[in-house]
């Protein structure tokens, strides 16, 4: 059993510590050699699935509704200052935890035992101190005095080959996600300082966000029946953050019920340069699909927002919006149907050779076929569509009976 507090993060898969849920006002109460801290091993990492180190977070603080709101969501690691012991044993009572004391600099077990040791940054003489090698203890938190980006990046290389999990402290979830994604890797955990719930719930909702990228999405194959040159309509282009590669491209409909994987520009064409990190959507009406199981109307999207990449395998990341663009445009309707459904199901898309549906995938003895452009789609073509819940409201799924056609 995992002994600290963490969220997998490596692929925003779950393997958090199971914790005791606080069921109508009340905690489950467990003996003292039941508690997670009872038989602490000599090293504190541990590794999710694919082999990778897990995400760690720690809770600081001396807030009742703070504790509350960390055991709910998994989170049994507390560090108290050591003139605050006795809400250790006032905490455990109610709850299971693994507390852990702060005494001059240093991070003490129940037994005064040293777990870690906390290092004030606040300049390059006191980071360039910061060495693998220093055996004083095998965690180490980091206290970044003043900025937090280069610091953070420069310890995630100094550290990458050690065996040493390394914390930083953060007061909000803007800089606990500096430090969980600087280079890529981020730090090993995260000491979250705070007296208030509200980051405790924004950093459980981050983790829930990022989590999603490790489930495939269950993507379906559909029929084209229909394909009907329209009128012109305002349609939106999405320009990513990030790089997309053949394959990739957005969740896009007119119906919530089903949403088509419209290809980004990422395709090379003998008449406009590859442009790989744009969808061209579709018009301003559509839903897209958006971190959270939620959608959003491509008209809502703009600069800073998050939405989901998906690919033929229906492997998803989630990409930042860098830009919109709605301009008046060309339409195309192309209606499709799935075997098991006999809904019609249809996309409105900009009629030009850089718009694309994507493709099921194909069999080994087969050449590859990515996408097709709306402009050679024909009927009896198949195409990628992502069945759910049409019902929504504020872009949330919801039970209720609902019509679209």
């Amino acid at each position: 059993m995992a002994l600290l507090s963490h969220i997998c993060f490596s692929h925003f898969s779950s393997n958090a510590f199971s914790s005791p849920s606080l069921r109508s006002g009340k905690t489950l109460l467990r003996h003292r050699h039941n508690s997670p801290c009872s038989s602490m091993p000599s090293s504190w990492i541990s590794l999710d699935e694919s082999g990778k180190r897990s995400k760690r977070v720690w809770i600081w603080t001396t807030n009742k509704q703070v504790m509350t709101a960390a055991v709910e969501r998994g989170w049994n690691t507390f560090l108290f200052p050591s003139h605050h012991r006795h809400l250790a044993h006032d905490w455990s009572s109610i709850a299971v935890i693994c507390p852990l004391f702060v005494n001059e600099g240093e991070v003490l077990d129940e037994q005064n035992k040293r777990v870690a040791t906390i290092f004030d940054v606040s300049n390059p003489e006191e980071l360039e101190g910061l060495r693998p090698e220093d055996e004083r203890a095998e965690n180490i938190v980091v206290n970044l005095l003043d900025w937090q980006v280069i610091p953070a990046e420069n310890i995630i290389a100094a550290f990458q080959r050690s065996q040493k999990t390394v914390f930083a402290i953060s007061n909000n979830t803007s800089e606990a996600q500096v430090f969980l994604e600087a280079l890529e890797h981020g730090l090993d955990g995260i000491v979250m300082k705070v007296e208030d719930v509200e980051p405790v719930l924004e950093l459980k909702a981050y983790f829930d966000r990022r989590m999603e990228e490790s489930n495939l999405l269950s993507l379906t194959k559909a029929t084209v029946t229909q394909i009907q040159v329209t009128g012109m309509g305002d349609r939106v282009c999405v320009d990513l953050c990030s790089l997309m590669r053949p394959g990739e491209g957005l969740l896009v409909g007119s119906f919530a019920k089903g949403l088509f994987l419209v290809h980004s520009e990422c395709l090379e064409s003998n008449y406009i340069a590859s442009r790989p990190f744009r969808v061209n959507a579709g018009p301003v009406h559509a839903y897209v699909a958006v971190p959270g199981n939620r959608t959003s109307y491509l008209s809502e999207l703009n600069s800073g927002k998050e939405v989901i990449v998906v690919d033929q395998q229906g492997q998803q990341r989630i990409a930042i919006v860098g830009r919109v663009k709605i301009e008046s445009r060309p339409l195309i309707l192309v209606e499709a149907k799935i075997e098991s459904d006999n809904q019609t199901i249809s996309i409105l898309l900009q009629n030009a050779e850089t718009v694309a549906l994507v493709c099921p995938p194909q069999g080994n003895n087969t050449l590859p076929k990515t996408a097709i452009p709306v402009t050679s789609l024909k009927v009896g073509d198949e195409i990628l569509l992502r069945i759910q819940g049409g019902a929504r409201h504020t872009g949330i799924e919801i039970q209720e009976f609902i019509v679209e056609k």
